[in-house]
């Protein structure tokens, strides 16, 4: 069976999924293909360090992500801005929901620190929603954003915000800074956003993705779905044809985790093939970056994007 037939063949399949074994305790046991690996490399000493030194933030352990003992250990990792609070409480996410302190005026000279530290030539900020502020904490993304450029002036910075309820003019303030690539996820299917996203809507994520392009045309946007919360195929389609819709260069697929018993089960665990068929599904529709695969999360490898290969498609598209 050729690789294309073989992929339709996978996608028109569920069977392919597994269904998930529960313990006597309740708590799932993992397929194999999602065991991790514990650090060994001097570099994920250095870069805890790092992060406890400069007293930052990072969504790798916020919300539990099972790939930072890799990328720590690669000496990368995503910071997270404006608190460790969030004012959401969506049933996906391990990061804590709570009335969030005040913004730190130093934390965006603080996250330049650790860019110029770790050499990084590639650095994702992300955020907590700060739906207390009237801004949403964009000018304080904005701020972090310009305070690492001024001492990294050749980084690539990929920015992974909120979707700030919608206020469009927050959105600008971010683009307004330049980052080299927009994150926004739309996190799943339109059905079940309402039980996974709360307070955001399908319809609002797609929107702020398309008033990216609408008012920096050339600047790279991104955005992603979690596998494994009940989707059907033909709603991952629908999902991926939105976000191309709204002129989305890259695209992540991963498997969800269940970060505590409080949280979303899991209702499937995709595997590998599946998830490759999902890869030729997404570039078979024009994503010029497709990053699909049980472990991936957004900013997964988020390092090994060309972005001057992405500069000169947007440029042509």
């Amino acid at each position: 069976m050729s690789c294309s037939l073989h992929s339709a063949y996978l996608l028109q399949n569920p069977q392919y999924r597994l269904d998930v074994e529960r313990r006597k305790d309740g708590s799932t046991i993992k397929p194999s293909w999602l065991k991790v690996k514990f650090p060994s490399s001097p570099l994920f000493h250095f870069t805890t360090e790092m992060v406890r030194d400069l007293q930052l933030n990072t969504v790798c352990e916020e919300a539990r992500c099972p790939n930072r003992w890799e990328c720590w250990s690669r000496g990368t990792a995503t910071i997270m801005i404006a608190g460790k609070q969030c004012t959401r409480a969506c049933k996906f996410c391990a990061v804590t929901t709570a009335r969030p302190e005040p913004l730190k005026a130093d934390e965006p000279q603080r996250v330049a620190e650790a860019a110029v530290r770790m050499g990084l030539r590639h650095i994702v900020i992300t955020m907590v929603a700060r739906d207390d502020l009237p801004d949403g904490a964009a000018g304080h993304v904005a701020r972090t954003i310009q305070a690492v450029r001024q001492v990294c002036p050749d980084i690539v910075i990929e920015v992974l915000v909120s979707d700030f309820q919608g206020r469009l003019r927050d959105v600008e303030t971010i683009v307004d800074a330049k980052p080299d690539i927009y994150n926004h996820n739309l996190e799943t299917v339109r059905r079940l956003t309402p039980v996974v996203r709360h307070r955001a809507t399908y319809d609002r994520s797609l929107m702020v993705l398309a008033h990216v392009k609408t008012v920096a045309p050339k600047m790279i946007t991104k955005s992603g779905i979690m596998l494994g919360l009940g989707e059907t195929g033909d709603e991952i389609r629908i999902a991926l044809h939105d976000i191309r819709s709204v002129g989305c260069e890259i695209v992540t697929l991963g498997q969800y985790l269940q970060p505590s018993s409080q949280l979303l089960p899991v209702k499937s665990w995709v595997t590998p093939e599946e998830f490759d068929a999902w890869k030729q599904y997404a570039e078979s529709i024009g994503f010029r970056y497709v990053a699909s695969g049980p472990l991936v999360r957004s900013s997964y490898y988020a390092d090994a994007v060309s972005i001057s290969d992405l500069r000169v498609t947007s440029d042509l598209t």
